[in-house]
């Protein structure tokens, strides 16, 4: 029975996606390691160190289905490892064949190779969203290039901006995390196999020809030497998942405050029931965005699991490996479902043009206030200017009035502007800067990363 959420049928809906589960299964996980053994009796036997007919055999009995849960169970939990029990079962399916098993090899270049295969297919299985979200809010900016909201900093209204500039400023980090993806693999997709200690010495002068080789077997580069102690790439790899947890939360913390009634600017996609209260009919929860943000802080507590891990001692380490197959799944597991939820968002968000706009007038002009100081700062400097326009937002504030009736009242600024003047300087339409162009930045950028 599944203990963490993420893993189970019902709440795993929700935390992660039966396709990465699929991927870190421990039926999958040891269909990967008899993957490996497979590929290295075929690259020994190329190489004329098992005989041929061996690996034919190995090859065909090299199936999960061949082997015994239970016996799995009882020699993983006497050993301490599952490779021996993974290896005798092998044998035992490969018949006299059988001798010929894991020659030269050691249980964590079997285990090792079997996790760097998963975290290859986990990869694909996260670039693809990556680049899907990607698409998506570079679509929702171009679309809502003109939509005018309010921008808010230390969550106060500043200045107006874009619902496309938001979605802009969203995407841009993506614009990196592919990148990064592709700079990532070559580092975390390398084979292991360095034999007991490293050294490869049980295979003599084959030993890195078996090595290359079965790189290339199974699709994966050869390192320069064996990793055994060198968890850099893996710990690479949910460093990179936590970093780009750190801009999923993003998205979903905007989305939760957008969405809040008092705001009601931006949605998630509705479906019937979706987000509904047990006892409050009218509640359309952010649910979406509340498991991105469950999802990524564990993500990002995990990483530091994967970092500690890398102080492994000597050639083979007494705890550390061990602790990263706890950490390591659940990052990937929990990452995807992020980007699944970020994506529903992302294609299918609900955006209120009108409700921004309602929400940029409550000030009454005064989130326009610097367009207004920009204005007359080449008629009185912009000192004097400053000082003109805080009285105006002043007696605003007060007197419970506009700006642009606070400015009409001000002698300096009505010898010099007209009502219609006052009010082009307030319409925040037309004090949105660069907007459009870094949008514009922002899409060209994507189309290149995304190719």
């Amino acid at each position: 029975m599944p203990i963490n959420p993420s893993d189970g049928p019902i709440l795993g809906t929700l935390y992660g996606t039966d396709a990465m589960r699929a991927v870190f299964a421990e039926t999958a996980y040891f269909q990967r390691m008899l993957d490996v053994e497979a590929a290295l009796a075929r690259v020994q036997a190329r190489l004329g160190i098992i005989p041929a007919e061996a690996a034919d055999a190995i090859v065909a009995a090299a199936q999960v289905g061949n082997l015994s849960t239970e016996a799995l169970a009882a020699s993983a939990r006497n050993v301490g490892y599952p490779v021996i029990g993974l290896v005798t079962g092998l044998s035992e399916a490969a018949g006299e064949a059988g001798a010929w098993t894991h020659w030269g090899a050691t249980t964590q270049d079997i285990m090792d190779t079997a996790t760097v295969l998963q975290v290859r297919a986990g990869l694909d299985l996260i670039e693809e969203e990556l680049r899907a979200i990607l698409r998506a809010l570079v679509a929702q900016a171009e679309t809502h290039r003109d939509t005018v909201m309010a921008g808010r900093t230390h969550l106060q209204q500043a200045l107006p901006t874009t619902f496309g500039l938001k979605c802009a400023t969203w995407a841009q980090p993506f614009l990196h995390h592919l990148p990064r993806l592709a700079q990532l693999r070559p580092r975390v997709e390398q084979v292991e196999f360095g034999g007991a200690a490293g050294t490869l010495a049980s295979l003599g002068d084959q030993g890195i020809p078996a090595m290359e080789g079965l790189a290339t077997e199974l699709g994966l580069t050869a390192p320069a030497a064996p990793w055994h102690v060198c968890r850099d790439a893996l710990a690479e790899t949910v460093a990179w998942l936590g970093v780009l947890c750190g801009s999923l939360a993003k998205i979903a913390t905007d989305i939760t405050l957008l969405a809040q009634t008092e705001v009601a600017e931006v949605t998630e996609p509705y479906i019937a029931g979706r987000g509904a209260s047990s006892t409050m009919p009218q509640k359309r929860n952010p649910i979406a965005a509340e498991y991105i943000l469950a999802s990524t802080r564990t993500v990002q507590a995990l990483v530091p699991v994967m970092l500690g891990a890398m102080a492994q001692d000597h050639e083979r380490a007494t705890g550390p490996w061990q602790g990263e197959a706890l950490a390591l799944p659940q990052c990937f597991v929990l990452t995807h479902g992020a980007l699944k939820h970020t994506r529903f968002i992302a294609e299918g968000m609900v955006v209120d043009a009108d409700r921004m706009r309602a929400n940029l007038d409550i000030t009454r002009g005064l989130i326009v206030s610097e367009a207004v100081m920009m204005g007359l700062a080449p008629m009185l400097g912009r000192l004097e200017a400053h000082h003109v326009v805080k009285h105006a937002c002043d007696l605003a504030l007060t007197a419970r009035i506009s700006l642009a009736d606070a400015l009409e009242k001000d002698e300096a600024v009505a010898s010099r502007l007209d009502r219609a003047a006052i009010e082009a300087l307030i319409d925040p339409r037309n004090y949105l800067g660069s907007t459009g162009a870094f949008i514009d930045r922002v899409a060209a950028a994507a189309k290149a990363v995304l190719g």
